[in-house]
């Protein structure tokens, strides 16, 4: 089914776990990587081909994902005549995507390969948002970095990890630590500071995570005012 144009309507699926890792297939018997991708039948709306081709082409069911966004406009890409069948040559030209991102809802072993007897990948990874598109057949890479960029903006926010920093954690601008170290505002919203233990010039959340071994006791040992662990240094709790 072609449009006027030449093209072939198609979906594109990109698949988000918790970590907000992609699914990245390797193409049967190549050396390529792609998103799980296939036709419109005709009859099918977008969305009704993208459950059919994620069941396909990865295993999933409806049921194992979550649709967080999808692309507004058909994307396109042509396809060179080498890639062509010559029996399509003069009226195919390439595809027209409506591109998906979905939430994985599910577990990895819910993924299958081989759920039919026409698999699309032999291989496939969790690979970072961005993937490298120097692993893409060059005439999709166009597209992929459209669909990537629009969709970018709806991939949910993973909860901040903490970090510390070497030699100390930062507080306030314009104070010091025991240490005499500089410190900067950990950024927190007004509404929870009444509710934060205050240790020294740092508003610290329920969430923060210490290092192994680390406390917010006063070492007795040390007369910094700084519980350390390895290259690390926790202010301790001060009373109010």
């Amino acid at each position: 089914m072609l449009d006027r144009e030449g093209f072939r309507p198609n979906v594109g699926i990109i698949l988000l776990n918790q970590k907000n890792q992609v699914f990245w297939g390797k193409r049967i018997r190549t050396h390529s990587w792609q998103f799980p991708q296939g036709g419109i039948d005709r009859g099918e709306k977008p969305e009704q081909a993208m459950y059919r081709e994620l069941h396909e082409e990865v295993g999933l069911h409806p049921h194992h994902v979550r649709i967080i966004a999808r692309t507004r406009d058909w994307l396109r890409y042509e396809v060179p005549d080498r890639f062509i069948r010559r029996d399509a040559r003069g009226h195919y030209k390439g595809q027209k995507q409506i591109w998906y991102l979905l939430q994985l809802l599910g577990n990895d072993w819910d993924l299958n390969l081989r759920a039919t007897d026409h698999p699309e990948f032999d291989a496939w990874r969790w690979n970072d948002y961005w993937v490298p598109l120097d692993v893409v057949v060059e005439f999709k890479r166009g597209v992929y970095e459209m669909a990537l960029t629009e969709l970018s903006r709806f991939v949910p926010r993973t909860e901040a990890r903490n970090r510390f920093l070497r030699g100390g954690v930062r507080g306030h601008k314009g104070h010091a630590n025991n240490a005499g170290q500089e410190n900067a505002q950990v950024p927190v919203r007004q509404s929870q500071r009444s509710a934060m233990p205050r240790v020294n010039s740092l508003l610290v959340g329920a969430h923060v995570e210490l290092p192994p071994g680390a406390s917010f006791d006063p070492d007795p040992s040390a007369g910094s005012g700084l519980v350390k662990e390895g290259t690390f240094a926790i202010a301790k709790k001060t009373s109010d």
